[in-house]
């Protein structure tokens, strides 16, 4: 397929996203970013505003890069050895305030969609999945894939068995999630009100409060 026309007509970025829907109703697997260019007859930079314009719209999807699934890095344990929950919450407060004011800034309309669901634990879910996936939709909306990968490392290890502090409260305390989910929520409206002074604010606040509550742990089960 290629677009055709006089070679002075200009291909605007209107003309460029008919094509590729076109590529995608004839079912064609969309090529490389270059080669897709060549056979439109466009210049790359055109291209790439009609697939961004693609992307937000959600008739495109976003490319996942390609690489080997790597669940356990082949470092963790010695990880593991070296660090315990405290210093991984202090490598937190400095990655994920950061991280939150970034969602703010880019952030798309399901995104925010997806963390403001997120913020809030449904009656009988998984207390720690839910938090987790929480995090996770603030590190993707983010939009940064190298502290995307440090953040998932740094949250494996987090809650690796040989690091967790013996827990003296039930993780399940409807009185804890009550706050978490509350602190939550804070982030994420945040996050929706494009306030990334805010965003950063409450992060750092709700991962204080988890700091309190791994020393008040700490301190029992030291005692």
């Amino acid at each position: 397929m290629s677009v055709t026309g006089d070679a002075n007509q200009s291909h605007d970025v209107d003309g460029i996203i008919e094509a590729v829907k076109q590529f995608q109703k004839e079912g064609e697997k969309l090529p490389s970013e270059r080669v897709l260019a060549d056979r439109l007859n466009v210049k790359r930079h055109q291209l790439r505003k009609a697939l961004a314009v693609l992307r937000e719209s959600g008739d495109l999807h976003q490319v996942q890069p390609r690489r080997v699934p790597a669940p356990h890095p082949r470092y963790s344990e010695e990880l593991v050895r070296i660090t315990n929950p405290l210093e991984v919450l202090e490598m937190r407060m400095l990655i994920e305030p950061g991280l939150a004011r970034l969602a703010s800034l880019r952030a798309s309309a399901l995104e925010i969609k997806q963390i403001r669901e997120a913020a809030k634990t449904p009656e009988n879910a998984n207390s720690g999945a839910v938090d987790l996936s929480f995090h996770l939709a603030i590190v993707s909306a983010a939009r940064n894939h190298l502290a995307g990968e440090f953040y998932k490392m740094l949250r494996q290890v987090g809650v690796d068995s040989r690091v967790r502090v013996a827990r003296l409260t039930p993780t399940t305390c409807p009185k804890r999630i009550a706050q978490r989910d509350q602190e939550h929520l804070l982030i994420a409206e945040a996050i929706a009100q494009r306030d990334p002074e805010a965003a950063e604010a409450a992060m750092r606040a709700h991962l204080q409060s988890v700091q309190q509550q791994i020393n008040e742990r700490s301190s029992a089960y030291a005692a």
